[in-house]
Formats: structure tokens, sequence, C-alpha cells
């Protein structure tokens, strides 16, 4: 399959918008495109390579025109509009957890587990922003050594929640650098100046929703439900970008110099780690960029079989859109988007 017909779901969204800038940075081969949001936003125009586009109401109709359906908004969306595009013969790429950890709907990075594409029945989720990055440090180095347990705290950006976030953020550290109060809306604290160690609801067991997510997630998507993982995840007053303190131990010692070599082949991958002079991975660098930055990766002194690694990744690109794309792009390449492949 040379080029295809695309519908954004949630194009007027942080994720949709970044989305329609990929899309024309890699000259994704897109035929016809139809950008889709909910009401309020019916008649709102975006460009897209020159043109402006109308934006409209997903509809049976227009999933008849569309080889995929790109859906980055809420799960409520999801849960319908996934199962309409499959009716209608269209592949829903998913950015919701409404299907990740669904029986028979591969949740994929393609550079850690494309073959599991080719299991797809018309649903392809995309991971937690948190997750993917983790996935991808951790697979290449099990190729090497067994993981027996992973610990990771994440600090993530506000754009994780969304645009009205982001705008937040601007306004309390606006609100506050004034001597005046700040207004919380969209986290139960100020976010501003400060971190909240709160993503989505907390759980009986004490974790929230979002940790258990990267608990469950990476287990699926290494295809290893005996690996051992732990995540706190914190937000943090920064725009773009996720960052992540990731403690490894292997089954065997794996050093510093060999885990940079292995990872460092990996695709998507940049090692960015020259302590001494300052440099690592910082939320700043990796903001607006396709690769997952890795530095700091040291041996974990408290486990002789241990390592430690920085990791930062943009969520809106690699942690979304652009995973969402990749995941079309193979699917293209494989010939396992026409539904005689998958009916």
């Amino acid at each position: 399959m040379n080029s295809c017909n695309v519908a954004v779901i949630g194009a007027t969204g942080a994720v949709g918008q970044v989305f329609l800038r990929i899309a024309e940075e890699r000259d994704f081969p897109i035929d016809k495109i139809r950008l889709c949001a909910s009401e309020r936003s019916i008649g709102k125009k975006l460009e897209f390579r020159g043109e402006q586009i109308e934006v409209e109401l997903c509809t049976p109709d227009l999933l008849d025109d569309v080889d995929f359906s790109f859906i980055s908004a809420s799960g409520e969306v999801s849960r319908e509009l996934a199962p309409l595009s499959v009716k209608h013969n269209t592949i829903a790429i998913d950015d919701s957890s409404a299907f990740r950890m669904a029986e028979g709907v591969p949740l994929v990075v393609p550079e850690v587990n494309a073959d599991d594409l080719e299991e797809h029945k018309g649903i392809v989720s995309i991971p937690n922003c948190s997750t993917t990055p983790l996935v991808m440090v951790l697979k290449p180095l099990s190729e090497i050594a067994t993981i027996k347990r992973v610990i990771v705290d994440t600090f993530q950006s506000v754009t994780g929640t969304g645009s009205a976030a982001l705008k937040e953020l601007e306004d309390q550290s606006r609100q506050i650098l004034n001597g005046k109060p700040a207004k919380a809306e969209e986290y139960p604290h100020q976010i501003a100046f400060n971190v909240l160690p709160h993503i989505e609801p907390f759980l009986e067991n004490g974790y929230t929703r979002e940790e258990m997510k990267m608990v469950n997630e990476t287990r699926k998507i290494l295809h290893d439900s005996k690996v051992m993982v732990s995540a706190t995840c914190v937000r943090v007053p920064v725009a773009v970008s996720h960052s992540e303190a990731i403690h490894i131990e292997f089954d065997n010692a794996v050093s510093p110099d060999r885990a940079r070599e292995v990872l460092g082949a990996q695709p998507g991958i940049t090692i960015v780690d020259d302590p001494l002079s300052n440099v690592y991975p910082m939320p700043i660098d990796a903001a607006d960029t396709d690769d997952v930055l890795v530095g700091r990766v040291r041996k974990d002194v408290s486990n002789p079989n241990g390592l430690a690694l920085w990791v930062v990744c943009d969520n809106l690109r690699k942690g979304a859109a652009l995973n969402a794309i990749q995941i079309a792009e193979e699917m293209m390449q494989r010939d396992i988007v026409s539904p005689s492949t998958w009916r």
C-alpha cells in the first residue's frame, strides 16, 4: 500500500496538532485527510500542507471514506469510534487507554514489537506516553540479559494532561510572579513552581492508575508477565517532554559501556551521556525531537546486577502522534491494511 486516506479524530487537541505537523515533516503518504473534533470545533479550519481544511464530526459515512482513523480524544470517544471504525472497514489507531489491555488488541511501539501488528483485528493501541520510552530502553537490554525488576520514577510534563493544563501552568506562573494567588482547576493543587506525585486517580493498592498502566503495559509489550515493575509518576511544571529515572535489575551484571553500545544501536534512541561535561538528557532538548534520549547510564551501587539511567522523550511526538504514524507506516509496508487481511 503506497498511500492512504485518513481521519484525525481530536484534530484540534495538542496531539492532533502535532500529528498534522509530523505528517507533513515525514511526508506521510496521505491522499485525503478528514479532520474531526467535537461539536464546539465544527467549522474551524486547520492548515495541512498549505490547505485550509474544515473540522467536521466523525460519522459512519466519513469512516467509509478512510483507511485509518487516528483517535486522540477521551476514552469515551475511543470506545465509541474505534469499534465503529472497524465496522466500516477502517483501522483505528487509538491513543487512549480504552483498548490497551484488551485481549486481541496489539499494544505497539514499532521499534519494540512491530510483529504484533500482524495479529490486529482492526484496532491498534498506542501505549501510555510514559510507557513508550521505558519499553524502548528495556527491550534491547532484555536481549543481552534477563530483566528481573524495574523501578521507574517519572517526571511528566503538563501537556500529558492536555492544552488546558499547559495554559494553567502559564497562567499560574504569571499569577505567582505578579504576587497573586494561583488558581488551580486542571489539577488538585498548584502546578507552577511545584510537583505533584499524583497522575490519574489513586487505586486501592496505593498506586495511581497511571502507575499501574506502566506496570501492565510494559508486561504486555515485552511479552513478559514475570518482570516486576514498580512506578511512581509525578507531574512537573514542564511544558513538553517526560523524563524518567529507571533502575533495572538483571540476572547477570551488565556494564554501562555495554548498555550504551546496545542502546546506541537501537533505532529511535540517542545516547546523550557525558555528565562530567554537563551533557545529559533534558526536557528542553527532547522537545520537538523524535528520538528517546538516554544518559547518566551507570552501575547501580545498591545492586551488583543493576543499572541506573535517565531517559527523556517528547510525550506529544514519540509518546503519541509519531508512534501512531509509525504504526500506520509499518502496517502499510507489511500490507496489512486492507480488510481482507484482518477480517
